[in-house]
């Protein structure tokens, strides 16, 4: 029998068996191979997601992959067998944000796989057919399983628009900042820095494409074109903002603690700092995200250090939030 996750309330989940839903029209049934977890999925679970951000009882799971196993009227058969990945928010298709291609910002509200609407901590997900991406036939399905945060992480290089040549930073050496070392690395830039916590990340962004790594308490830069912040605290935007000289841009991609306190205002008009903020990515992003993957551009998989059971779901939660620096990317495997 096939079972999911389902969190009850705050601090409660059970294994509970699985029923597959059959996809209604416009719909598509998806076999999950791999469920990634991230700091969200603990908000869920701990019951510090914001207000409005989620809604019990709830089955988790918003990074996922896995294969189209059946599709429902109007959906083209051609991809049953398929592999895919699909995006999160579930807008509404009609209101001008929606047709401004700014999707995560749908006028209707909220709604998200995983978060408001059953997600792929299960063994099959049934979601609508228009959030889902194809990949190439030959590519590894448990790295596809990190394409959300990567098409985060592009929506934040989109806005960015680092050009060729350009001096970049990235600020967070975890998996959304060692996906913005790959995504700026594929632009082309003049120098590549990465300014983290912890020496021993040094490594891997060398690997991804780095040119100079230093950690926040070393003497840094304030000459950089574009910086983007993936660590997800006030500090770490106060000091990516630093790094930019007058006119650079800032894309802010971490969300700290409630009540943090922010950027200076005078420093952002005095330099006339250009600042983005993403929350959640867009289709233009994760196309570019599948383009990039399916171009050997994105290597997800170093990333990956457990991949458990789905019946290990708290083993899981913890792993994440231990800080454990042997800890990268927990999966589970349905």
């Amino acid at each position: 029998m096939s079972t999911a996750v389902v969190i009850e309330a705050p601090g409660e989940h059970r294994l509970a068996a699985h029923t597959p839903r059959e996809p209604e029209a416009g719909e598509a049934l998806v076999r999950v191979h791999a469920v990634g977890i991230c700091g969200s999925d603990r908000e869920v679970y701990q019951g510090n997601r914001p207000e409005g951000y989620v809604r019990y009882p709830l089955t988790p799971g918003h990074e996922w992959s896995g294969t189209i196993a059946a599709v429902g009227a109007g959906v083209p058969g051609s991809l049953v067998g398929r592999k895919v990945v699909g995006e999160g928010f579930r807008n509404c298709q009609v209101c001008d944000r929606c047709h401004a291609g700014e999707t995560t910002l749908c006028g209707a509200g909220y709604e998200e796989t995983g978060f408001t609407q059953p997600g792929a901590m299960a063994a099959t997900l049934t979601l609508p057919a228009r959030l889902l991406h194809v990949l190439p036939d030959d590519c590894d399905l448990t790295a596809a399983a990190l394409l959300e945060p990567a098409a985060c992480i592009a929506a934040a290089a989109i806005k960015a628009n680092a050009l060729p040549g350009e001096r970049v930073a990235v600020v967070g050496t975890g998996t959304l900042g060692m996906f913005a070392v790959q995504f700026l690395r594929a632009g082309s830039p003049g120098e590549l820095l990465v300014v983290g916590t912890r020496r021993d990340r040094e490594a891997l962004s060398r690997q991804y494409g780095a040119t100079d790594f230093r950690t926040k308490d070393q003497e840094l830069p304030d000459d950089f074109d574009v910086v983007i912040e993936t660590a997800g605290s006030a500090d770490a935007a106060r000091v990516s903002a630093a790094l930019l000289r007058r006119g650079g841009r800032l894309a802010l991609t971490g969300i700290p603690a409630p009540g943090a306190q922010g950027l200076d205002p005078t420093d952002l008009v005095v330099r006339q700092l250009e600042v983005h903020t993403v929350f959640g990515a867009p289709p233009d992003a994760w196309a570019h995200t599948v383009r990039v993957f399916a171009a050997g551009l994105l290597d997800p998989l170093p990333l990956v250090t457990h991949e458990l059971p789905l019946t290990e779901f708290p083993q899981a939660i913890e792993l994440v939030g231990s800080g454990d620096p042997k800890v990268g990317k927990v999966l589970l495997r349905p």
